[in-house]
C-alpha cells in the first residue's frame, strides 16, 4: 500500500512543470511555519483563557464562602438565597449552590449565563467558621463558571488567524509563482530552443541572462547548437551530393537496362531470321533421305539448332518480360488440356532418357492465361527431366479449401541444396550438379534463365512458384491458380489424318530470301502449293496466279522498306473483298518483341508464332487454321505468344 502511494506521488511529481515545482518548494515552508504558529498560538490562548477562568472561579467561590459562613452557622436561608442570587448576577457565573455540612441545599441560583452555558468550569469551596478555623466545615459553595464567551472569543481569534494565514499564503503563492517564473524562465527558454532544434530549425540560439550556472548552461547550449548546425549543414551537403550521385547512377542503370532491353528486342528479330532459316533447312534435309550416316548427321545438326533455339528463347522471353511485351489473356479452361500439351512436348524426351513422365488426369478448371501457364509448366518439366537420372516426373493438380488449385511438378532428381534454393529463381543463376547425371550438360545446357522466367510469368498471373527440395531425393515446384466451375464446350478433335496439309495453297511473305527458300522447300515437301513474296508488290502479283484466295497467307511483321505485314494482309483482304471473296486464313510469323507492335498484333486478333518455329508447330498451326479459319481466338487455336521450344 505504501509502495503504491509512493509510486503515485512520484508519477504526480514527474508530471509537474519546473515552475510548479519551484512554486511548491516556495510555498511549503511558508505553509508549515504558518500552520505551526496558528497551532501554537491557539493552544497558548486556550490555556490562558482556561487559567483566567480558573482564577476567576476560585476568587468568586472564595468570596462567596467567606460571605456565607455567618448565614450558614445561623441557618439564615433568606440571607443565603440573597447571597446566591448576588453571586449569580456576576459575569460568566452560570450556577451558584450553597449547601450545609450534611449536603442539604440551602440556596440555589442560576445566573444570566446559565442558558448559554454549554461548557462550564465548576469550583467547590468549603465554608468555615472564621473564629474556629480548625473546626469542621459549616458547608460548601459550588460555583459553575460559563466558558462559552471565552471559547467564542477563542474561535474568533482562530478565525482571524486563519484568514491572516490564507492571506499570507496567497501573498506567498503569488510571490513564489513570480519567483518561480523568474527563476525557471532561462530553463524554459532553453527547453523551447531544444524543441526548435529537434524540429530541425536552421539556427537556434538563446540569450545569456545570468552569470551563474544557468549562464554557463546557456553558453554551452549555444556552442552545442552551433556545432550541431555545422554538422547538420555538412551532412545535408553530403546527402545532397549522395542523392545527386545516386540519381545519376540510377539513371545510368535505368538507361543501361533500357539499352539492354532495346538491344535484345532489336537483335532478336535480326538473329532469329537466320536461325529460323536454319531450322527450316535442317528440317528439310531429312526429307527423302535414306542414308543412315547422313540421317545421323542431320539429327546432330537438328539437335544443335534446337539447343541454339533453346538458349535464344530464354534470352527472348526475359527481354519480352522486361519490356512488358507479354500481354495477359485471362480465360477459363480445363487444366487437363494444358497437361496434354506438356505431355506431347516431353514424352519422347523422357523416353529417350529412360524416365517416366506422368501427367495425372484431372477434371479441374482454372482461370488464368493458358499460354503463360503452359510455358511455366514446360519450363518446370524441362528442368525436372534435365536433372533427373532415375525415376521420373509427376505433374498433378489438387483442389484446395481456399478455392484454388495447386499444381505440383515432382521429380526424383538430384535435388537442390538449401543454400541454393533462395537463388534458383534469380537471373543467370545455375546450380552445378557434378556427377548427378544431368541430361543437359551438352549443347542444350541452359543459361540459368528458365526459372527466372517462370517466376516472372507467375507474378504476371498473380501467383508465385514455391520450391521444396531434398538433396539426393528430388524437388517439387508448386503454384496456385483460382478454380472455376467446369464447363462443357464443344471440343475440336483433330485426328491424325487431319495433319495432312497436302494440297494447301500457301502464300508466304518474308523479306529474307533464305527463309523464303527454306519454307518453300519444306511446304512443298509436305505437298503444298507455295507462292512467295518479299513485299507488298510481290504479294499482290502472287495473288494474280490464283483465281481464288489462298488457303493460308503467312507473313512476317517487319518487311523491307519499313513495310508492315499487317498492312500487307489488310491490302490483300481489301483486294479479295472487292472481288467478292470471304476473308482468308492468315498467320503471322515474327521475331518482333517490341510491345507496341505486339499490341497491334493482339488488337488485330491474328494468330502469331515467334521465330524460329519448328516444323511440327508450323504444321499444327496450318492444320488448325485450315479447320477453324480466321475467326478462332488465338488461345483456342493453340498458338502461343511465347517463343517456341522448351
Amino acid at each position: 500500500m505504501a509502495v503504491a502511494g509512493a509510486n503515485w506521488t512520484v508519477r504526480l511529481w514527474r508530471r509537474t512543470s519546473l515552475m510548479q515545482r519551484l512554486a511548491f518548494i516556495a510555498l511549503v515552508p511558508t505553509l508549515v511555519t504558518a500552520a505551526l504558529l496558528v497551532v501554537m498560538l491557539t493552544r497558548y490562548q486556550l490555556n490562558t483563557l482556561r487559567g483566567m477562568a480558573q482564577s476567576t472561579a476560585d476568587a468568586i467561590a472564595t468570596q462567596a464562602a467567606s460571605v456565607s459562613a455567618e448565614a450558614i452557622r445561623n441557618m439564615q436561608r433568606r440571607d443565603l438565597k440573597r447571597i446566591a442570587e448576588s453571586v449569580g448576577d456576576l459575569p460568566h457565573v452560570a450556577h451558584v449552590q450553597i449547601r450545609a455540612a450534611d449536603g442539604e441545599i440551602l440556596a440555589d441560583s442560576r445566573g444570566d449565563s446559565a442558558a448559554r452555558a454549554r461548557e462550564v468550569l465548576t469550583v467547590v469551596r468549603d465554608v468555615k467558621d472564621g473564629d474556629q478555623p480548625l473546626q469542621p466545615a459549616l458547608g460548601s459553595v459550588l460555583i459553575d463558571l460559563s466558558l462559552g464567551e471565552a471559547i467564542a472569543a477563542q474561535r474568533a481569534s482562530l478565525r482571524n488567524a486563519l484568514i491572516a494565514l490564507a492571506l499570507a499564503l496567497f501573498i506567498a503563492g503569488v510571490v513564489g509563482w513570480q519567483a518561480a517564473r523568474w527563476i525557471s524562465a532561462p530553463l524554459r527558454r532553453l527547453a523551447g530552443a531544444v524543441h526548435k532544434l529537434g524540429r530541425g530549425d536552421r539556427r537556434v540560439e538563446v540569450e545569456v541572462t545570468d552569470e551563474n550556472e544557468i549562464g554557463e548552461l546557456q553558453r554551452g547550449f549555444n556552442s552545442a547548437a552551433a556545432a550541431l548546425f555545422d554538422v547538420q549543414r555538412g551532412m545535408e551537403q553530403e546527402i545532397e551530393h549522395a542523392t545527386v550521385e545516386l540519381a545519376r547512377k540510377n539513371a545510368a542503370l535505368e538507361a543501361a537496362s533500357v539499352a539492354k532491353a532495346r538491344f535484345l528486342a532489336a537483335a532478336s528479330h535480326d538473329l532469329r531470321q537466320p536461325l529460323y532459316a536454319l531450322t527450316l533447312f535442317s528440317s528439310s534435309l531429312s526429307v527423302d533421305e535414306r542414308d543412315p550416316v547422313r540421317l545421323d548427321r542431320i539429327a546432330h545438326i537438328q539437335e544443335c539448332v534446337e539447343a541454339l533455339d533453346h538458349l535464344f528463347s530464354e534470352l527472348l522471353d526475359l527481354s519480352r518480360l522486361e519490356t512488358g511485351a507479354m500481354q495477359i489473356e485471362i480465360s477459363e479452361f480445363p487444366l487437363d488440356h494444358v497437361f496434354e500439351e506438356v505431355s506431347r512436348n516431353f514424352r519422347m524426351i523422357a523416353e529417350q532418357h529412360g524416365l517416366r513422365l506422368v501427367m495425372r488426369t484431372t477434371h479441374l478448371w482454372v482461370r488464368s492465361d493458358r499460354t503463360m501457364l503452359a510455358r511455366i509448366l514446360n519450363n518446370l518439366v524441362s528442368n525436372a527431366l534435365r536433372y533427373t537420372h532415375e525415376g521420373g516426373v509427376l505433374v498433378v493438380a489438387r483442389r484446395r479449401h481456399d478455392g484454388t488449385v495447386r499444381v505440383d511438378v515432382w521429380d526424383t532428381g538430384s535435388g537442390i541444396e538449401p543454400e541454393h534454393q533462395a537463388r534458383v529463381f534469380d537471373e543467370f543463376y545455375r546450380v552445378d550438379h557434378h556427377g548427378s547425371g544431368e541430361h543437359d550438360s551438352g549443347p542444350r545446357r541452359g543459361l540459368g534463365l528458365g526459372l527466372a522466367t517462370v517466376q516472372r510469368l507467375a507474378e504476371l498471373l498473380d501467383t508465385r512458384v514455391q520450391l521444396k527440395s531434398t538433396p539426393g531425393r528430388g524437388s517439387v515446384f508448386s503454384l496456385h491458380l483460382p478454380e472455376v466451375p467446369p464447363q462443357h464446350p464443344a471440343r475440336l478433335e483433330v485426328e491424325e489424318a487431319a495433319l495432312d496439309v497436302s494440297g494447301m495453297r500457301v502464300l508466304v511473305i518474308d523479306d529474307e530470301p533464305a527463309i523464303l527458300s527454306g519454307i518453300r522447300y519444306l511446304l512443298r515437301s509436305w505437298g503444298c502449293e507455295v507462292a512467295v513474296a518479299e513485299d507488298r508488290v510481290q504479294a499482290l502479283e502472287a495473288m494474280e496466279t490464283w483465281v481464288t484466295p489462298p488457303d493460308l497467307v503467312m507473313s512476317d511483321l517487319r518487311l523491307r522498306d519499313n513495310e508492315n505485314g499487317l498492312d500487307v494482309l489488310a491490302e490483300l483482304d481489301r483486294r479479295y473483298a472487292e472481288l467478292g471473296f470471304e476473308p482468308f486464313p492468315r498467320l503471322l510469323i515474327t521475331g518482333e518483341t517490341r510491345s507496341d507492335r505486339l499490341r497491334a498484333i493482339m488488337a488485330a486478333r491474328i494468330p502469331v508464332l515467334y521465330k524460329p518455329v519448328s516444323p511440327e508447330q508450323l504444321r499444327e498451326a496450318m492444320v488448325t487454321l485450315r479447320v477453324t479459319g480466321r475467326g478462332v481466338p488465338i488461345s483456342t487455336a493453340g498458338f502461343t505468344p511465347l517463343s517456341p521450344s522448351v
